[in-house]
């Protein structure tokens, strides 16, 4: 008993660690307008700002998304909070916009590290028998930590003082304290291997997987690109649109598509796998809807009804498409296939951001949101009928 419930603390613990890794990815989004007045850059800029992160995520991903198999969870782990807290040393730095782009790309090496490493920290350091709460608990550190970052941020920056310094140094000392307190937990990485062991992963897509990978990947595709239009330009069609210029609010509003997307994870085990990607997929397809009509009307509350369904339906549908694709692959084959789909899923946070931005520039921030909403639709239709067609199998 007395073993259960230590293993349950370090368990929580870390969670609590990985909940400010998170955080600090997502801290910058409502402060992007007082960033743009100070450098005087245009929303293009924005969402290339925004953008370099998921390159630093992908890039990681790619090259050394195994290495905690290898050297350990916790040294991975403290290179992702020493990459976090240079991030915010940037930010807190910030003369121009190259400390800009530098602390986004750190701040993506950071997620990067984290993403993999800190979920299997969490579940392995649970007690036996555990494995569904402990997953519960990465999956709720994950999402909730990003949705925390943009609610501590405009928090601070509406009502504190110094708002594009108070929020990155209430940032860089919670991760000072994270990484003590890792240093006090335990490495679950028995046999470890030295660093000249870790080779670049290489994804890969067996033939049996190319089914369910289609859909699964598209689906994640839109969930995270309405995260990033969520956290790259909404704190501005806020301000220009709704005139809402609370720095609270747009962090609210951030954080809730992200708090919506872990109850939408969470739903799953209601729903079924079998039924929660095409579920999911329709979700994103009202969020979609919703969004347009929010754009169209200029309606806040059309905006966080957006951020509520669309994210949970992200979370439905990407839990439903990780599951299904793990299920699919080959055991020897399937953390590069996993990979994959990661890859896929930060092109989606970054790549059609971007094209709003480049939009935004000639038909304004209105007209950017509508294409992109219309693109996005018929993705996501498209693998709805797809999985209406062919379901996935229920075994998943």
């Amino acid at each position: 008993m007395d073993g259960d419930r230590r293993g349950w603390r370090q368990c929580l613990v870390s969670g609590a660690v990985f909940v400010v890794c998170m955080a600090g990815t997502t801290l910058p989004s409502p402060l992007y307008g007082l960033y743009q007045e100070k450098f005087g850059f245009s929303e293009l800029t924005v969402t290339v700002v925004y953008a370099v992160y998921a390159f630093g995520v992908i890039g990681v991903l790619l090259l050394t998304g195994n290495a905690s198999d290898s050297v350990g969870r916790r040294p991975v782990l403290l290179w992702g909070l020493g990459f976090s807290a240079a991030s915010a040393v940037c930010f807190l730095c910030a003369t121009g916009l190259g400390w800009l782009y530098a602390g986004r790309l750190l701040s993506g090496l950071s997620a990067g590290l984290f993403t993999g490493a800190a979920t299997a920290y969490v579940m392995e350091l649970a007690p036996y028998g555990g494995v569904s709460r402990a997953t519960f608990v990465a999956t709720a550190a994950n999402m909730g930590g990003l949705g925390c970052g943009p609610l501590l941020s405009g928090v601070l920056a509406q009502y504190a003082a110094w708002p594009l310094y108070l929020p990155f140094a209430v940032h860089l000392a919670l991760v000072a304290c994270s990484a003590v307190v890792l240093l006090r937990l335990p490495e679950t990485v028995r046999e470890r291997r030295p660093l000249s062991t870790v080779r670049p992963q290489r994804p890969g897509l067996p033939a049996q997987v190319r089914a369910v990978f289609g859909p699964a990947a598209i689906a994640s595709f839109v969930g995270f690109a309405l995260f990033g239009v969520f956290t790259s330009v909404s704190p501005a069609f806020l301000a220009q649109s709704l005139k809402v210029d609370n720095h609270a609010v747009s962090g609210l509003v951030v954080a809730l598509a992200f708090f919506a997307s872990t109850a939408g994870q969470l739903a799953v085990g209601r729903v079924g796998m079998a039924r929660s990607l095409p579920l999911g997929c329709a979700a994103l397809l009202v969020g979609l809807a919703l969004l347009a009509g929010a754009l169209r009307w200029d309606l806040l509350v059309l905006v966080v009804l957006s951020a509520l369904v669309g994210g949970g339906g992200q979370g439905l549908a990407f839990r439903a498409a990780l599951s299904a694709v793990a299920e699919a692959s080959p055991a020897d084959r399937r953390a590069a296939v996993i990979s994959m789909l990661f890859v896929v899923a930060y092109a989606g946070i970054s790549v059609p951001v971007i094209g709003v931005g480049l939009l935004a520039v000639h038909i304004g921030l209105e007209g950017a949101g509508l294409v992109f909403i219309v693109c996005m639709a018929v993705l996501v239709s498209t693998a709805a009928v797809y999985l209406l067609r062919r379901p996935v199998p229920a075994r998943t």
